[in-house]
């Protein structure tokens, strides 16, 4: 419906000359007031149109309509007349008068100015309908077409839906239009059912982004078939463009309500009625985005066809972006958006929106994907498929696509979901074996609740264990059940016990061997016995269903498709205190070379300071050519050392040891050395390559040449190798002989005894490299544990974890904040790192001199060290560390002065100021305390200072519940004061209330004493910024 408002005509051809130019601007309906006595408030003042000259009016306006083309609709108010009209004088019992006059009992009562209808009044109501639908269709024979209902809320439901039932029982063709802007959501539901044509939305008064309009449109479609858009404000205030309201208008079905003043502005795309629908009946408007931007978006759903989308920039000054694939995924079933003018919107595409713009696409329906026919299975296939269902296995990396870590002595809690349809019961059972067994191990696992199921094994060995999850259907289990139910309620039959009976029978019959003699035993207990309750007491004895559960057939069996693996490694690949040397700076003397020999004089130190691993870097020749001098300058002079990293010269690459270190034979002698002492030689496994390495002469096709036959030395900007050279691991002569060289070059060293690697920068070379190369040496060697020193992004980091590397450099040496700490340590505390990334906190290397340390003195040290050895299990720390040597090569830089990468140092076992002696009890404390031992079970609790961290470590949730014991640790982390806080001491975590009473001991100290409540108050002083305490339930002793 199109209808155009009419004010007053001052004749019978000017209403008909104003009904053609609605007609011309595409208009149905034309609306008036009626030919009337009206007053100011649109009250008739006499609604029986009783003299002739009235409906004389009436039926020329209709005829003028109706030569012009349109429909005539008047405005009627049914609620209240005018006080003085016949129908009042009448029946005074219809209506309530209503006056603003003060009454004077002096005088004779005053006709009323307004006189109300009494429509809520059963017998009055009825009587009004009787008489107002009476007044209706005779107007209607005088031409009228409809009607535009105003203050319909003031007339109940009920009584509309009697009057327009009677009017439409003789003119079914005759409109009512229910006037309902300003209409409150509650007005409007009370009107719902009165059957009303049409009623009006407030189109015009929304800026097309507020939530009510859709609102006030789901409101409006409930109460009519359909709704027409106000486009004329009344009182004149619009809160868009009429051109934005006018294209609105259009894109919501069509149907508006202009007054003739301003026909001539209405554009042709809204005048042409060609192309607009006739109707909006069963339209419906789904809001999809309102953003902040301006943009509004709307999908447009008529009744059985397909959505169109409507999008409005309700920003007048600005072009806003259209999102696409977002409004595709929420419109839903469009494959793409067409607007009018041809354009396309599709999830790849990008588009904008005019300041103002108000467009709209049509949908094209989402094309199906058909399956072909070898994709549609057979039923026979269908029928193998698992009943069972086995997912959510843990632990897992990558649904099984690469091994968790554990190590020898874990035990393995495997969980997994599984359920069939159904109510019968499941088992469920885990299967294991060490990678290199033929038959698998087999373990129930037990029901946990919500369809979960557990169960653990041992890692007994070092190496590949692999696991799988098995489901089945358990007959027997099902009957088990369900019998014990029905003897609990008294409702066994015979029937049931005989089909319990001939489960037992068929298992004896596929039994063999000594389980078929104990089925056998069972079945002749049963057989001997008349009674059926007799015999169920049989079936149901716990003997019995172990025997069934050892016959079980498994039907329905099903299999996790993935065999899941998990590596056993030994205890150094998660526990171990390392420190780092350069060989060749042990002489105790500048100016000569050290040996193996000399780090052989040092063993017993490093040893008394309890570290478990002495880690040195390369120990191959050094190239000559483009050598590096002191401070990396690029010129080296003669006699200066060159850096270690260099690795190759004329006497050897990676399988040959640096002559003045002392050659193989000193190499073995340290070996023999070491592990006199207790300690584990790492070495470092660098691939790169000096520039004279014989690599370069005798396999050129290993590595990318430039076109001038030059070689492109390393970068790691900002950083520069001039000295270094990389292979090229896809070169065309690499693969598969680079690969197996350096797969060799490890092997070599593991023969000379060496099972810990460092590998340098292993980022940079192919992730399948370092899965074939570490998987290949620990199928031969699994007790080998390769330590990754990649400083890159955390996504990579896991990644080479994944790929085989036991443990990681970390970021840790650039946490120095409590919220940094605690939001790092419980990052590797979940998820995948949890399973297969152990972090290796170190402290300092001979490449990273961190600010912290170079502008903290002592203090500072002694914190970096106490975060280190309580967070994680594995930390290490380069030589000088103990003596808080943190020189660096210029401010800000992260470099050592004088490196001795590039130049020979010495180095004392003590020094004033050192922290030899707490190094040394951190590392005795990390040996006594198995808590101290992984970075897992690291919780942070709340300490109410910034300042100070504050964290427990337990071994798990069962040994934790077991022993009622647990390590705290306590770091101030400003090394220039002392810090105090309020510590919560975690009782909960013990089984306690919040004011137990719990013994402690400083484990620094050894001094016990007890904290009664959860609440304490603590001091850490800067000069030791740690404390270190267990607590455990009770008082002491």
């Amino acid at each position: 419906m199109r209808i155009c408002v009419l004010n007053d005509a001052s004749s019978s051809a000017d209403l008909e000359q104003r009904c053609a130019a609605a007609r011309e601007a595409g208009c149905d309906y034309v609306v008036m007031a009626a030919p009337f006595a009206r007053d100011a408030e649109g009250r008739l003042i006499e609604p029986a149109a009783e003299t002739g000259a009235q409906d004389s009016r009436l039926r020329e306006a209709a005829q003028a309509a109706d030569r012009a083309g349109v429909k005539l609709l008047i405005d009627v108010r049914l609620d209240e007349v005018g006080g003085a009209s016949a129908v009042v004088r009448d029946n005074p019992q219809w209506f309530r008068a209503r006056s603003t006059a003060v009454p004077d009992p002096r005088q004779p009562r005053a006709t009323p100015e307004v006189a109300e209808a009494r429509f809520t009044y059963a017998q009055e109501g009825a009587a009004l309908v009787e008489w107002w639908s009476a007044r209706l269709l005779e107007w209607v024979g005088q031409g009228v077409g409809g009607f535009r209902l105003l203050q319909p809320q003031q007339v109940p439901a009920q009584r509309w839906r009697e009057l327009i039932a009677r009017v439409h029982a003789q003119a079914p063709e005759v409109v009512f239009a229910a006037w309902t802007p300003g209409l409150g959501l509650e007005a409007l539901q009370q009107l719902s059912g009165a059957g009303f044509d049409a009623a009006f939305s407030s189109l015009t008064w929304w800026d097309g982004r507020g939530s009510w309009f859709f609102d006030e449109d789901t409101a409006l479609r409930a109460l009519a078939s359909q709704v027409i858009a106000v486009l004329d404000a009344p009182d004149g205030k619009r809160a868009a463009s009429p051109e934005q309201h006018w294209q609105l208008a259009r894109a919501l079905g069509g149907s508006w309500l202009l007054d003739d003043a301003h026909l001539s502005a209405l554009p042709q795309s809204i005048r042409a009625p060609d192309g607009m629908p006739p109707s909006n009946a069963g339209l419906r408007l789904r809001p999809l985005l309102r953003e902040s931007t301006g943009l509004t978006a709307v999908a447009v759903e008529p009744l059985g066809g397909l959505p169109s989308l409507l999008l409005i920039n309700g920003d007048t000054r600005h072009v806003v972006p259209v999102p696409a694939s977002d409004l595709l995924r929420l419109l839903g079933d469009a494959e793409a958006l067409v607007a009018e003018d041809g354009r396309s919107l599709s999830g790849a595409t990008l588009d904008a929106l005019e300041p103002g713009e108000v467009r709209v696409y049509r949908s094209v329906p989402a094309r199906h994907v058909l399956a072909v026919p070898r994709m549609r299975p057979r039923a026979q296939t269908a029928a193998t498929w698992p009943r069972v269902c086995i997912e959510s296995v843990t632990p897992s990396v990558d649904n099984g696509r690469f091994p968790v870590k554990r190590t020898v002595g874990d035990r393995i809690c495997v969980e997994a979901d599984a359920f069939c349809d159904g109510h019968d019961r499941i088992a469920v059972a885990v299967l294991w074996r060490p990678a290199d067994a033929k038959t698998w191990s087999s373990a129930p696992m037990r029901a946990l609740g919500n369809d979960r199921w557990r169960a653990e094994f041992p890692l007994e060995r070092i190496g590949t264990y692999e696991f799988r999850v098995e489901g089945w259907r358990d007959v027997f289990a099902t009957l088990h059940a369900d019998l014990e139910k029905k003897r609990a309620a008294n409702t066994v039959l015979p029937v049931d016990v005989q089909e319990v009976v001939a489960v037992v029978q068929a298992a004896h019959a596929r039994s063999t061997g000594t389980l078929a003699e104990r089925l056998q035993g069972i079945l002749t207990r049963i057989g001997a016995q008349s009674e059926p309750l007799q015999q169920l007491a049989i079936v149901l004895e716990p003997d019995t269903a172990q025997a069934m559960a050892l016959a079980d057939d498994k039907p329905f069996r099903s299999e996790t498709p993935v065999t899941y693996r998990v590596e056993s490694e030994r205890r150094a690949a998660h526990f171990a205190s390392w420190y780092e040397l350069f060989p060749r700076s042990q002489s105790g003397d500048v100016s000569r070379h050290g040996t193996f020999d000399d780090v052989i004089g040092r063993l017993a130190h490093i040893r008394a300071m309890n570290f478990d691993v002495l880690y040195m870097p390369p120990i191959h020749p050094i190239g000559a050519k483009n050598r590096k001098g002191r401070n990396n300058s690029v010129t080296a002079v003669d006699g200066e050392p060159g850096s270690p990293y260099a690795i190759g010269a004329t006497d050897g690459g990676h399988t040959e040891v640096h002559a003045e270190l002392g050659g193989l034979d000193g190499f073995r002698r340290l070996i023999q050395a070491a592990r006199a002492h207790g300690l584990e030689v790492a070495l470092d496994f660098a691939i790169q390559c000096a520039p004279d390495h014989p690599w370069l002469r005798d396999h050129k096709d290993w590595f990318t040449w430039r076109a001038d036959g030059s070689i492109p030395y390393a970068e790691n900007p900002p950083k520069k190798y001039q000295d270094i050279v990389n292979v090229d691991f896809y070169a065309s002569g690499a693969v598969p002989d680079l690969w197996n060289t350096l797969r060799d070059a490890v092997l070599f060293w593991v023969n000379e005894g060496i099972t810990l690697f460092r590998v340098d920068n292993p980022h940079t070379k192919p992730f399948p490299f370092w899965e074939w190369l570490i998987a290949d040496v620990r199928g031969r060697r699994p007790d080998v544990v390769f330590l990754s020193e990649a400083f890159t992004r955390p996504k990579m980091m896991y990644r080479l974890a994944k790929c085989g590397f036991s443990q990681s450099y970390t970021y840790f040496t650039w946490r120095n904040h409590k919220h940094e700490l605690q939001e790092y340590v419980q990052e590797l505390n979940e998820g995948v790192p949890r399973e297969c990334f152990r972090p290796h906190f170190f402290v300092n290397t001979p490449d990273i001199n961190p600010l912290f340390l170079q502008t903290s003195g002592r203090n500072g040290h002694l914190i970096r060290a106490a975060l280190a050895t309580t967070l994680s299990g594995l930390w290490g720390m380069y030589q000088g560390f103990e003596l808080c040597e943190a020189t660096p090569l210029a401010p800000g830089k992260e470099e050592y002065l004088d490196s001795e990468k590039f130049q020979l140092r010495s180095w004392p076992e003590r020094a004033p100021g050192d922290i030899v002696d707490e190094i040394t009890r951190f590392n005795q404390l990390r040996r006594m305390h198995p808590e101290l031992q992984s970075h897992l079970g690291t919780r942070f609790y709340q300490a109410h200072n910034d300042q100070v961290l504050y964290f427990g470590k337990f071994l798990d949730a069962g040994y934790l519940s077991r022993s009622r014991s647990m390590v705290l640790v306590a770091v101030n982390l400003d090394p220039h004061a002392g810090q105090d806080a309020d510590i919560e001491i975690p009782v909960w975590e013990l089984g306690l209330p919040d004011h137990a009473t719990v013994a402690v001991e400083d484990l620094w100290d050894g001094h016990r004493f007890e904290w009664q409540g959860k609440y304490q108050h603590i001091r850490v002083e800067a000069t030791r910024p740690f404390a270190l305490w267990r607590i455990r339930a009770g008082e002491v002793a």
